[in-house]
């Protein structure tokens, strides 16, 4: 069995590379310059650290023409985690403007869009459409459905425009790179935690953001096939996506209306939220000992059925923000896999700019994650990963 104590440490190969580089920013010997001396470390070099290939946290060596416009279309354009990338697509904007000496109508302009509404997958394709028309030098894209944008990729490819993707991808045969955390590592990172929290033995709950992007497929089936090849004493009976609200809503209203009394008001399955759905579910496998949530969205409505039903059992989630943070400091979450949104940022930008240019990428880039605990969120090389 591995000891409570190592797995705690255990963090995504980039991200060993970007903390080790952290300590050793501390043991650097003073500098002689009096200039360098005023130098101030970019607060947010930690997250460009954990970028792996290291080529993709800086601009060297890319020569975009002057007012190139490069299209990077997020999930979403509201919530913490796609703000975050978007710093990092824009500081990508500036480190090129900056390094290529590029001013006023020259800038290159980078600029991010998403849905405005949740992760609607009509919205990103009225979105990808509008943002081929201003016929991009390049475009990354986080895909919300990995089947549903193949014509509009299509159509990029004919055009020469160049796709990159980031967070979640696709099939697609013609993407020339993907810059995200290892989403089967984050998988069986989840499996690892929360099988430590309940002592390798019950049935966990699986709560997972949606049943069409890649992030989500890949997050659940590596938490389900390490679970069932490592954990002999454990089960996972409630697998729950959360795309599939509104057959559950249906099922849930049908079922009470079968049992409703005489005179009672019919449940419409319109008036049935997420949370309850979640509750319903929960209270539906009341031996469930703990829970794994895959993003911000599912780990945000699980917390808020648990809340209704008052119950507190080990929850293990993906994504930070400060919601997160503020349920991990309260002990209603025991442990965040928090990714790395502005490094993703960064890198889409970085392999959208060598794309357009011909230049080449790897075929992925690992944006990395870290492990965080009430315990050691408050340490330098982890607080500086966070958002």
């Amino acid at each position: 069995m591995i000891m409570r104590k190592k797995i705690q440490i255990l963090l995504s190969t980039a991200c060993i590379a970007a903390l080790l580089g952290g300590c050793a920013l501390t043991e650097e010997p003073a500098k002689d310059s009096s200039s360098n001396q005023n130098v101030k470390e970019d607060p947010r070099q930690g997250n460009l650290d954990a970028l792996n290939p290291t080529a993709y946290s800086d601009v060297s060596g890319i020569a975009l023409e002057p007012g190139s416009y490069i299209s990077i279309i997020g999930k979403n354009s509201e919530s913490e985690f796609w703000k975050e990338v978007e710093e990092g697509a824009k500081k990508a904007g500036e480190d090129l403007n900056k390094k290529l000496g590029y001013k006023g109508e020259d800038k290159i302009k980078v600029n991010f869009s998403g849905p405005s509404k949740g992760e609607n997958v009509e919205d990103q394709i009225n979105i990808l459409d509008e943002e081929l028309a201003r016929n991009p030098v390049a475009l990354g894209i986080a895909i919300i459905d990995s089947s549903a944008c193949e014509v509009q990729f299509d159509l990029a490819a004919e055009n020469g425009i160049p796709i990159v993707a980031f967070d979640s991808g696709s099939d697609y045969k013609d993407i020339q790179a993907m810059s995200s955390a290892n989403n089967q590592e984050i998988g069986k990172t989840a499996a690892l935690q929360l099988a430590s929290l309940i002592g390798e033995k019950g049935k966990v709950a699986v709560f997972v953001h949606d049943s069409a992007s890649t992030s989500a497929k890949l997050r659940e089936e590596a938490f389900l096939n390490e679970i069932a090849a490592k954990y002999p004493e454990m089960s996972t009976p409630l697998v729950y996506h959360l795309d599939d609200y509104e057959e559950m809503a249906k099922s849930i209203a049908k079922e009470k209306n079968a049992a409703k009394k005489e005179g009672e008001k019919d449940v419409l399955a319109e008036d049935i939220t997420q949370t309850e759905v979640i509750q319903y579910l929960l209270e539906k496998n009341p031996d469930v000992k703990g829970c794994y949530a895959t993003n911000v969205n599912a780990s945000q409505e699980l917390l808020k059925a648990l809340d209704k039903m008052d119950q507190d059992i080990p929850i293990v989630a993906v994504d930070g923000g400060k919601e997160q943070m503020k349920a991990l400091e309260e002990g209603k979450v025991d442990g965040l896999i928090v990714q790395n949104p502005y490094g993703m940022g960064y890198a889409a930008v970085v392999s959208a700019a060598r794309a357009a240019l011909g230049m080449g990428n790897e075929a992925f880039i690992d944006t990395g994650f870290i492990w965080v605990t009430k315990d050691n969120m408050k340490d330098k090389n982890i607080a500086r990963m966070l958002y």
